[in-house]
């Protein structure tokens, strides 16, 4: 796979040292293929790579903090006392130690193509968007400083998708009927075309190789958010190194594979549904019944580039959602219920003098 080069990627010097600690002479015992030393799974054959390291070069001066209001889970330099959710805004006073547990580290990674200055001029601009309904009392600076690039975790599968199928097949065949009608007082005869439909039953399998379904691996970002912000050019991954992470926030994933692969079979489910509807003959289709299995099941621990921007207002969580690759972003404001209302006033105001003066002008 041609992976396109990055902005924001580790120098040289960086790369060599970090490439240092990974030695890559380890070899498949089922084919013999060489393998990272992080590769779960023989890129050849698919065989488990059973000597797979269990946890990541740990980062230096880390340590892993868990939000209680979210469930998001973040790396953050180890001398830091006080910590806001990107997630849910919530502050803490941190005095909990490490915790050391044997975690699937990443295998790919993204770097950040979007500057955080280009970012938060993006903000701004997303945020000035219908700025007249915005609150008056919205501070737009202390939201601001709340913008934060954050690699989040996603899970990444590809698997093989078979399918039995059943339907009831309908084909449009047309009559032509005769008829009365009275017109002009009179009785006449017509004639007019009527569609019929046939129907049968119909049976058979279908199947299709998905890959590249991302699956957020945080409880802070729903994957109906992470949906939003896509999608991601997956063509740009590069072997993850902890170089890559070098003066960003990273965040461990929260969601454990299982979970995500629950996640990522039901949509490959209604896809197959999807292409099973599309693929039927005839003119119409229904009781459509699709079962379907799942094999060559693959996936990769990946970390993404998000900025994220969480704020409060008057008690209401607002979130800002920011593709570090694309720019592409999405998210929610507060609005003016009360410079709404006018506007909804001022328009009633402007029918009732319209009304009036069409009214007025009838009259004489």
């Amino acid at each position: 796979m041609t992976l396109a080069a990055l902005s924001e990627l580790p120098t040289d010097a960086a790369l060599s040292t970090a490439q240092s600690r990974t030695p890559r002479t380890h070899r498949c015992e089922a084919c013999g293929a060489p393998l990272d030393a992080l590769d779960r799974f023989c890129q050849a054959c698919g065989a488990p790579h059973k000597t797979a390291a269990l946890a990541a070069p740990p980062a230096a001066a880390q340590k892993r903090f868990r939000c209680e209001g979210c469930g998001a889970e973040t790396l953050i330099p180890a001398d830091t006392r006080s910590f806001t959710c990107p997630f849910c805004d919530s502050n803490y006073v941190i005095e909990l130690p490490e915790q050391a547990v044997h975690r699937q580290p990443p295998e790919f990674v993204i770097g950040f193509a979007v500057a955080p200055d280009d970012a938060l001029l993006i903000f701004r601009r997303w945020l000035a968007n219908g700025n007249w309904f915005r609150p008056g009392d919205l501070t737009q600076a202390r939201a601001e400083e709340k913008l934060r690039g954050v690699y989040l975790p996603f899970w990444s599968f590809s698997m093989l998708a078979a399918s039995a199928w059943s339907a009831r097949i309908g084909e449009y065949w047309y009559r032509t009927e005769t008829y009365t009608a009275v017109e002009n007082g009179k009785t006449v005869t017509k004639t007019r075309t009527v569609q019929e439909t046939e129907w049968w039953n119909l049976s058979g399998r279908h199947q299709e190789y998905y890959s590249g379904y991302l699956v957020s691996a945080s409880r802070g970002l729903p994957q109906a958010d992470a949906q939003r912000i896509g999608p991601f050019q997956l063509a740009a991954l590069k072997r993850y190194q902890p170089a890559f992470l070098a003066g960003w926030s990273s965040e461990e994933y929260s969601v454990e594979r299982d979970a995500a692969l629950a996640i990522c079979q039901q949509e490959f489910a209604r896809r197959e549904e999807r292409g099973v509807a599309a693929f039927l003959p005839g003119d119409t289709h229904s009781g459509l019944h699709v079962e379907t299995s799942f094999s060559q099941v693959n996936s990769d621990l990946v970390l993404l580039p998000v900025y994220v921007l969480s704020y409060r207002y008057h008690d209401r969580l607002f979130r800002f959602l920011l593709n570090g690759q694309t720019g592409h972003c999405t998210g929610d404001k507060p609005i003016s219920a009360r410079r709404i209302a006018a506007v909804v006033v001022a328009a009633i105001v402007a029918v009732a003098v319209v009304v009036g003066a069409l009214l007025v002008a009838g009259a004489h």
